[in-house]
């Protein structure tokens, strides 16, 4: 009998359970779409790495390795030509390739000076090609390449740039310049990961990339079937000695997972975490539902009690309710999740790497995933209502058409409430004042937690004093509807909490986030303002300046003096006998001028041309001072002993951490082909020099170098705060998703509301309320409910972007910056959200029969 009690009000109220039913299928969409995108992701490339890797690969050792991806300007380490021999010789090896690949080339369409190739942060690859026996490209149109003139591309990046067999096409190297014709186009034989290559024939791809004949960067090795890969590999490894780093298929393929699974993370990892929070505010949406269903039903409720129901089965009709409502919305989230994956494989495609939707995989955990989700959370959220249902006398649910009221309760939650919020704040006043450091990431997130849940446990408390004051002006504003308005808003403080809690969540969120960006964008800045001397500055889209961009830069009129700065892989012993991997630049003497280094002990100029520049940090933790010897070994050069004459401050992002010597003792330690390209020019206008002159010949200097970029102070700034933005841009795009079932929240609310006064708006109407007035008052209670939500929304993300920031101090976060207009907008917005979520219910409220309406029981 329950059950079907459950299906047959599940029925009766379908409009109200949509919206909550929108609320879990936005959830469950948005979990079971990531999972399937990153599956699918995940499966692709395993399906690449697994078909094109060859059995056996031997490279120089080192190579590919974390200090290669984080130091930029690397020279390609490579292999003589007789190393693949040796391999090819070796028992069970059927054949054995010599393979090319560098990724410091740019691919420029000479037709409109504009370099081709990723945007999104994929590498430009250029290499040799071969026959293999699983190829990942195969020539679709035209043939391979013959001779220095000719080059292959790959089809994704012809197609977007035009470009076709026997079109020109340039490539720039750290080696030359170089002019060539497509010869063929190349088509991915599974996926595109998102790079473009270019290919060249064998002796020309070590020409242009390595500026050297009868050298390779890897070698690629297949067997004959008669031995596996681990035995062909040890074999190889006996053979060569531990100059070489030996991999088979499998650890190959693993290493190159490796490289996109730390971007597929964090893309699965952001998405799932937005997922949770619309989750949060749906819960919210569903307990709001749900309370209000259970009051309005609070005589039928009685009434099954005094015929017999007991108190658990007035619970189970009700999570009864809750599970269908819970089942229903997973099934479609699931749908919708599908679709979602769809597209997403599509959006990643506009970014280069091209995913095929026909092949989305499903693993069987993910049903699971979204029926747990979805049913589980909004059970969860139905089970105090149905708590309270079930508490219900009869007699007391026959005579009051409302739930009887439970004052302690209150009390109990306010002081709860109260409890949790100063805990918080104590959190995050601990974590503000700790300025760094894990302790305090762990209060800030402490006090994120508590102050949240404090907030929506003393919601009830909170509506009733700040509902009072925001709507304290409508009774002189809008007369009765005002004055209808307020007492509504105040009339069950704990609904109103719940539903402005659901739109606090995502207001918090967004404040916070936009306390730490600005203050991010005007930190930077000051840095910026404080330490950049220079006028002008060259990076390169790739990491890595080619010599003829600095000759370029060198040439150009108007300048005083440029300073060049290399990233050089090192290791560091201390006189305590540690030694550390890390990284060493080396730059030009002039540097000291354009980068404003503060010493907290030393001379930062003359560690420049007489020893080397530690900062505090690594100091402090090997006890250094100035004077003290440090044995420096450059990787692939000789080791130089240098003093210490330098201890630089760490209160700047452009030079904590850092090490520096003088660009001459990497030229003394390194041979030519190993010392780095530069990663960085700064340059200054000579005195008198118009800057803006100079400006635009610089930008003329480098015209035919697409890839580089040249920023005075200005653009540098309006860079930076523009990568900010676009983050940031993301960011709300995604918490808009919590603050549209925020939105249904207060729609729902309002829905419900209109219908448990139904009695009350016909008996307001025949007392001489106009229509118009009506809706006014309905708009007015949910604008005070959403300006509520505003309130407490801003107040916690000021907290909380303030903790941060100063959490995030030491990191070079070292100035608050409060973005009023954000605020602002904030509270315009949470206006408009609730004028238009009172639209549909204001409509129906004035269109209720006055005489039905108050003879409605």
């Amino acid at each position: 009998m329950m059950l079907r009690t459950s299906l047959r009000n599940l029925l009766a109220h379908k409009g109200r359970v949509a919206l909550s039913l929108v609320a879990v299928v936005l959830s469950v969409s948005f979990v079971s779409g990531t999972l399937v995108f990153a599956d699918t992701a995940t499966a692709t490339f395993d399906r690449l790495f697994a078909s094109t890797a060859a059995d056996v690969s031997v490279s120089p050792k080192g190579a590919g390795s974390d200090d290669d991806q984080q130091y930029g300007g690397a020279r390609a380490a490579t292999l003589p030509d007789s190393v693949v021999r040796r391999v090819a010789a070796q028992p069970g090896v059927r054949s054995a390739a010599g393979d090319v690949s560098v990724q410091d080339a740019t691919v420029v369409d000479p037709a409109t000076g504009k370099a081709i190739g990723p945007t999104g942060g994929a590498p430009t690859i250029a290499g040799n090609w071969y026959e293999t026996p699983n190829p990942a490209l195969r020539i679709t149109s035209g043939r391979v390449p013959h001779g220095p003139g000719e080059a292959v591309l790959d089809a994704d990046t012809a197609g977007k740039a035009g470009l076709g067999t026997g079109d020109a096409l340039r490539v720039v190297t750290p080696v030359g310049d170089y002019r060539l014709t497509i010869s063929g186009v190349a088509t991915f034989t599974t996926t595109n990961p998102g790079a473009a290559l270019v290919f060249f024939d064998t002796p020309t791809a070590q020409r242009y990339l390595l500026g050297r004949t009868g050298v390779f960067t890897s070698v690629a090795a297949y067997g004959d079937g008669s031995r596996s890969d681990d035995r062909v590999k040890a074999e190889v490894t006996a053979e060569l000695g531990p100059s070489y780093t030996v991999r088979t298929a499998a650890e190959s393929a693993a290493q190159a997972r490796t490289g996109v699974g730390g971007f597929l993370d964090f893309m699965k990892y952001a998405m799932l975490g937005f997922a949770g929070i619309s989750l949060l505010v749906g819960a919210f949406l569903i307990v709001n539902t749900f309370s209000m269903l259970v009051a309005q039903r609070t005589r039928e409720i009685g009434l099954l009690r005094a015929v017999g129901g007991s108190r658990a089965q007035v619970n189970r009709s009700v999570l009864a309710e809750a599970l269908l409502l819970g089942l229903l919305g997973s099934t479609l989230g699931l749908a919708a999740g599908l679709g979602l994956a769809v597209g997403l494989v599509r959006l990643i495609g506009s970014f280069g790497m091209h995913l095929d939707a026909s092949e989305l995989s499903v693993r069987g955990y993910v049903p699971a995933v979204a029926y747990a989700i979805g049913v589980v959370v909004t059970v969860l959220a139905a089970w105090l209502p149905a708590r309270r249902a079930s508490r219900i006398s009869p007699m007391a649910a026959l005579r009051d058409h409302g739930t009887p009221a439970e004052p302690s309760a209150h009390r109990v939650r306010a002081a709860v409430g109260l409890v949790l919020t100063a805990a918080g704040a104590a959190a995050l006043a601990g974590a503000a004042a700790s300025h760094g450091g894990a302790a305090g990431g762990s209060l800030l997130g402490l006090g994120v937690v508590l102050t949240l849940v404090g907030f929506v446990v003393a919601g009830p408390l909170l509506a009733a004093g700040v509902v009072r004051v925001l709507g304290a002006a409508l009774p002189a504003l809008f007369g009765p509807a005002g004055t209808l308005a307020q007492r509504n808003a105040l009339r069950n403080p704990r609904r109103t909490g719940a539903t402005a809690a659901a739109l606090m969540i995502g207001l918090a969120l967004v404040t916070g986030a936009s306390v730490v960006t600005s203050s991010m964008v005007s930190s930077a800045s000051s840095q910026i303002d404080r330490s950049v001397g220079a006028d002008y500055v060259v990076r390169s889209a790739s990491g890595a300046l080619p010599p003829q961009v600095v000759r370029a830069v060198t040439g150009t009129s108007g300048l005083d003096h440029v300073s060049r700065q290399k990233q050089v892989p090192a290791t560091v012993t201390t006189p305590d006998g540690r030694s550390t991997e890390t990284g060493v630049n080396a730059v030009s003497p002039t540097y000291a001028r354009d980068l404003r280094v503060p010493a907290a002990s030393g001379d930062f100029g003359a560690a420049l041309t007489r020893g080397i520049s530690v900062d505090q940090g690594f100091a402090d933790a090997h006890r250094l001072k100035v004077g003290d010897p440090l044995k420096v070994a450059f990787r692939g050069g000789a080791t130089e002993t240098l003093p210490v004459a330098a201890v630089t401050a760490d209160d700047s992002e452009l030079y904590k951490g850092q090490l520096f010597v003088g660009l001459a003792v990497a030229e003394r330690a390194l041979p030519a082909d190993r010392l780095p390209l530069d990663v960085m020019l700064l340059a200054a206008a000579a005195p008198g020099a118009d800057t803006g002159k100079v400006y635009a010949d610089l930008q003329k200097s480098l015209a035919d170098y697409p890839q580089v970029q040249v920023k005075d102070q200005a653009d540098y700034k309006a860079l930076i705060r523009k990568q900010v933005d676009q983050l940031l841009s993301m960011v709300y795009g995604l918490l808009g998703l919590a603050i549209v079932v925020a939105v249904l929240g207060v729609v729902n609310t309002l829905a419900l509301s209109v219908v448990e006064r139904t009695r009350e708006i016909g008996l307001i109407r025949a007392l001489g309320l106009s229509r118009r007035q009506l809706r006014r008052m309905v708009r007015l209670e949910s604008v005070v409910i959403a300006v509520f939500g505003a309130v407490l929304g801003t107040g916690l993300g000021l907290a909380w972007g303030t903790a941060a920031q100063r959490v995030l101090e030491s990191q070079g976060l070292d100035l608050l910056t409060v973005p009023v207009g954000t605020i602002a907008a904030v509270f315009a917005g949470a206006a408009l959200v609730g004028l238009l979520a009172a639209l549909g219910p204001a409509f129906r409220a004035s269109r209720m029969n006055v005489l039905a309406a108050i003879a409605t029981d």
